[in-house]
C-alpha cells in the first residue's frame, strides 16, 4: 500500500515539524521507509496558493510524505496518524512493489 499524507509545511506537531514527527514515528514502527516531498506551488482545500516565488520567504509550501509497506502495517499507523494531523489530506492507494533493497543488479 501507498499511504501519501499533504498538508503545509508550517504544521507542527508539539515542538516538531510534522514532518520530522510523521517521519519518526514510521521509524519507530519499523515501516519500510518514509520520503518527505516539498513542493514549490501548490493549493488545499482552502484554494490558497502557497508558493516559493522570490521575495516571499515563508509561504507554508506543499509538503508530500510517500510511505508504502504491508497494507496492514499501513493501516496501523494511520490509526497513529488521526492523533497526528489536524487538517490535510490522507490518501491510500495499491501498488505494486517491483523492488525493494540491496539486491543485486544483474547486467
Amino acid at each position: 500500500m501507498l499511504l501519501r499524507i499533504f498538508f503545509g509545511e508550517d504544521e507542527k506537531f508539539g515542538r516538531l515539524p510534522l514532518y520530522e514527527a510523521i517521519v519518526l514515528k514510521a521509524r519507530e514502527m519499523h515501516l519500510a521507509g518514509a520520503t518527505v516531498l516539498r513542493g514549490p506551488m501548490g493549493f488545499g482545500h482552502s484554494s490558497r496558493i502557497h508558493t516559493s516565488k522570490i521575495l516571499r520567504l515563508s509561504e507554508d509550501l506543499p509538503i508530500v510524505i510517500e510511505i508504502v509497506d504491508a497494507e496492514d502495517k499501513i493501516k496501523s499507523f494511520v490509526d497513529v496518524l488521526d492523533g497526528m494531523i489536524g487538517s490535510g489530506l490522507v490518501t491510500l492507494e495499491k501498488v505494486q512493489v517491483l523492488r525493494y533493497g540491496n539486491a543485486a543488479r544483474h547486467p
